[in-house]
């Protein structure tokens, strides 16, 4: 490969017709403009210029060379041209991945600032369950994950970002069971509106129960946090939900909140990206705005 200077200092050559004019236009001295033709004709093995008196001409074979030189530098120039839009944030994509209702919750104020602050990156958002979403990521297809804790996948670096607090919640139809503490007993008698299992909720309610001996069941099993709490809210039973998800219901008094004689342990929500994979600008730019007292505000 050669010398990628001497190719333009050959391309403002031909068109200026003139070495002392090429200097000028590249802000180099003219001996230094004759110095790189001579040498791109050393290693090509060709004549590019006739010198006049007045100045230079292209060959047959310096002419057949410009067109490839212009294509070529102009391609460069694109290519610098977009990773500076892209160093600006002018330009590029974020590839994220959650769950429904993480992304409602906890995202989407994240993405209307990141939108307001970068109109021109290209927002691409996946949706799914938790092992689902972690699949995708080791496949390269998102660049970061918003789960559950813990994720244990030696290929992942997963870093906490907020802490959360599951609950059970029933509506006015089931509103006496809200008087007094239940045993995992009682409340897996209770009709169980629960996410479909796999999900990272799901699994850890089902371990949460297990280590109380009890089997969990679903009465009604759904991918959709607004569809429980919905269920819920007509007397349908009992949603396992995150509290703050919930918290303008239980204030307004169209859900009501079951205690448990066991405490449900809070947990972690984190985003995962890939192990030693460097991050686009993009995506990078977000993890940086996710700080805990944001999602959590």
């Amino acid at each position: 490969m050669l010398n990628l200077e001497w190719y333009r200092i050959f391309l403002h050559t031909a068109k200026a017709g003139n070495l002392t004019k090429a200097a000028q236009e590249l802000y180099i001295t003219q001996p230094s403009v004759s110095y790189a033709i001579k040498q791109l004709e050393g290693q090509l093995g060709l004549k590019l210029f006739h010198r006049l008196s007045k100045g230079v001409e292209l060959t047959a074979e310096g002419q057949a060379l410009l067109g490839y030189v212009e294509r070529s530098l102009t391609l460069l120039d694109a290519g610098e041209q977009r990773m500076d839009a892209l160093k600006r944030l002018a330009a590029g994509e974020l590839r994220i991945g959650a769950s429904d209702s993480l992304m409602k919750h906890l995202l989407l104020g994240q993405l209307d600032e990141y939108r307001t602050l970068y109109p021109n990156v290209r927002i691409r958002l996946s949706h799914g369950k938790t092992p689902d979403l972690i699949e995708r990521l080791k496949d390269g297809l998102t660049d970061c994950i918003i789960v559950p804790m813990p994720v244990d996948d030696p290929m992942l670096e997963i870093q906490p970002l907020s802490a959360i607090q599951d609950t059970f919640v029933v509506g006015d139809a089931y509103r006496s069971l809200s008087d007094k503490p239940l045993t995992g007993v009682e409340i897996a008698s209770t009709p169980l509106l629960l996410l479909s299992q796999g999900s990272g909720t799901r699994r850890f309610l089902e371990r949460w129960l297990a280590g109380q001996g009890v089997a969990v069941e679903a009465d009604i099993e759904l991918g959709s946090v607004d569809l429980l709490v919905e269920f819920a809210r007509r007397g349908f039973g009992a949603a396992f939900v995150i509290r703050s998800f919930v918290a303008s219901e239980l204030e307004a008094g169209e859900l009501f909140e079951l205690r448990t004689a066991e405490p449900i342990p809070p947990r972690t929500i984190g985003i995962a990206v890939r192990r030693g994979m460097p991050l686009p600008l993009a995506s990078s730019r977000f993890i940086d705005m996710l700080s805990p007292k944001q999602l959590m505000s």
